[in-house]
């Protein structure tokens, strides 16, 4: 015997309700789209920056065509920049000027994380007390007043341990030597440190650019300005201030201001 089920009257009126209300509820749903890069000048690379600033540091540059999940944008001084990553690595992460992105993410990026906490800054460590000239040239209440020789063998004392503790600060607040130059080797890597050395004569500069994994680069000077490479790639910079941004090649990218290459 066939049994019957009969829903309930309420549950049958409100079924197209709820079918009519699951696009709406899909299209709210937040996530990435796939952006394309587009807009570059030819042989030109979009830098991904670690925030959503001009002056933010570069993690990689992307060709034209290259495929970006776009997880969203906001306007920065009336600029609108997105959270974008990679399609082909996921390590590549950051902001990217909207312009250069088709079709933009409508959807507002994921929220920072929260600001870590600031540690209280520590004290410092109280002075120790400087025992007295008297503590220093016997202690106690001397039966004889100190000599002149023995305070003049005191003061010489202070005063060579006061210049030691200077020469020892001097050196510590000293700004350590610059450990190398921006500089990256290959399409969409992100830059990285090379170590370099720098040749100077008649006002021109030879900088050897050593990559972190074996090979150098060496790229000329001449007249205050950067002037070629030893590569047969096509050389080309630009400048922002005191800096200059060389290329060589497709791929080959170096930062390297103007006092690094030719001097004070």
């Amino acid at each position: 015997m066939k049994r019957k089920v009969t829903l309930p009257t309420t549950l049958l009126l409100a079924a197209p309700l709820l079918f009519a209300a699951l696009p709406a509820l899909a299209q709210e749903a937040p996530g990435p789209i796939i952006s394309i890069i587009g807009g570059l000048a030819p042989d030109d690379l979009l830098n991904i920056r670690a925030t959503a600033s001009s002056a933010g540091k570069i993690e990689a540059r992307l060709p034209n065509g290259a495929a970006v999940k776009n997880y969203g944008c906001k306007a920065v001084n009336n600029y609108p920049w997105c959270k974008v990553e990679d399609t082909q690595d996921a390590h590549i992460i950051g902001w990217a000027p909207g312009r250069y992105l088709s079709p933009n993410n409508p959807a507002p990026p994921p929220d920072a994380a929260a600001p870590a906490t600031v540690a209280a800054a520590p004290q410092p460590p109280p002075e120790e007390a400087q025992p007295d000239i008297a503590a220093r040239l016997g202690g106690g209440e001397p039966a004889e007043p100190p000599s002149a020789t023995e305070i003049g063998r005191t003061a010489m004392q202070d005063a060579y341990g006061l210049a030691f503790a200077a020469a020892a600060n001097a050196q510590s607040d000293a700004p350590a030597p610059d450990a190398g130059i921006p500089c990256a080797r290959r399409v969409g890597q992100p830059m990285t440190r090379c170590e370099i050395s720098v040749a100077r004569a008649g006002g021109d500069s030879t900088v050897t650019v050593t990559w972190p994994d074996g090979g150098s680069r060496v790229i000329t000077f001449h007249d205050g300005k950067p002037s070629g490479s030893d590569s047969p790639d096509k050389f080309r910079f630009t400048r922002e201030g005191s800096l200059n941004m060389i290329r060589v090649g497709v791929s080959e990218r170096f930062e390297i201001t103007d006092t690094l290459a030719l001097g004070d």
